[in-house]
C-alpha cells in the first residue's frame, strides 16, 4: 500500500489499500478530513500496528462516530485487537456495551482476552453460553 507524504493520508485508490494503514496519525488525519472510508483504515491499523495501546484510542474514536458504518468497522477493529493482542482498554468495552449483542467484538473479547479484564456486563452476556456448555460437559 502506498501512503502519501505528510498530510496526504493513505492511497484510497481501490478502497482495499486502506487495510494497509499502519500509522495512527494517518487514520486520525482521515477522521479530521471526514474521509468516508476511515473505518476501513481503522481495521487496517488494528491488523497491522504492533501496539494495542496506540490502536485502541483510534478504535474508540471509530466506535464513537456518528456514521453507523464507521461504528460497525470500529467494532470489527476491536475484535481484531482482542484476537491479535489479547487485551483491551477500559473505554472500548464501555462503547461496545451500547452496540447490539452477538457482534464480532463480544465474542472475540470473551474468547481471547483474559476474563478478569472484562466488564461484568460481558460476563452476564456470556453466562448463559457458559452454563449450557458446562451442562453439556459435566465431567470435563
Amino acid at each position: 500500500m502506498r501512503q502519501g507524504g505528510a498530510g496526504t493520508g493513505p492511497d484510497r485508490s481501490g478502497g482495499s489499500g486502506l487495510l494497509g494503514v499502519d500509522r495512527p496519525e494517518a487514520v486520525l488525519a482521515a477522521f479530521r478530513r471526514g474521509e468516508p472510508e476511515v473505518g476501513v483504515a481503522v481495521i487496517g491499523l488494528a491488523l497491522r500496528h504492533a501496539d494495542p495501546q496506540v490502536v485502541l484510542p483510534v478504535v474508540a474514536r471509530a466506535m464513537e462516530s456518528a456514521d453507523r458504518e464507521v461504528r460497525r468497522q470500529g467494532v470489527i477493529a476491536l475484535a481484531h485487537v482482542a484476537r491479535l493482542h489479547r487485551t483491551v482498554d477500559r473505554r472500548c468495552p464501555e462503547l461496545l456495551r451500547g452496540c447490539p449483542r452477538g457482534n464480532e467484538a463480544d465474542d472475540d473479547l470473551w474468547s481471547f482476552v483474559p476474563h478478569r479484564e472484562l466488564p461484568l456486563w460481558l460476563w452476564r452476556h456470556h453466562l448463559w453460553e457458559r452454563l449450557v456448555d458446562r451442562l453439556r460437559r459435566p465431567f470435563g
